[in-house]
């Protein structure tokens, strides 16, 4: 079970969607590769966060994100209208935590706040594919 709780959090950490998943395919209960999922996922803005600038300046060339603002693109449409709650919540589906937490940096949103944003933002995506996990699994039964 150690090592389904450890593969929960590494996926949070770097592919979120399929974290909660995997951690129930590795027999871990489902709240508990939820919660696995969502640490990870937590400590991936953190990284970033602590790491400072450095890390942004690799991610963002990694990534080939730009922090000039395109109107085109979901996340600066999100950015405009909700801000850094807005982007907390498109997070996990979109470009993720690290890269999430190097572009906030980059406009200016203090580290807390993009913390908070990330942590809380991804709650409902754990709730949701807590829930569609729950009843794939029970479908295999």
């Amino acid at each position: 079970m150690a090592l389904g709780l450890l593969e929960s959090f590494a996926l949070g950490f770097l592919y979120f969607i399929s974290a909660i998943p995997a951690g129930v395919a590795a027999h871990v209960p489902l709240w508990m590769a939820a919660v696995a999922a969502w640490g990870g996922y937590s400590a991936g803005g953190l990284v970033v966060l602590l790491a400072g600038t450095p890390m942004r300046a690799w991610l963002l060339a990694k990534l080939k994100i730009d922090p000039k603002p395109d109107p085109t693109k979901l996340f600066w449409r999100v950015w405009h209208r909700y801000g850094l709650w807005g982007l907390g919540a498109i997070a996990p589906v979109t470009i993720g935590p690290q890269a999430t937490a190097a572009v906030a940096l980059a406009l200016g949103e203090s580290p807390r706040r993009i913390q908070l944003a990330i942590s809380l933002g991804v709650l409902p995506w754990v709730v949701v594919l807590g829930v569609i996990t729950s009843l794939g699994a029970h479908a295999l039964k």
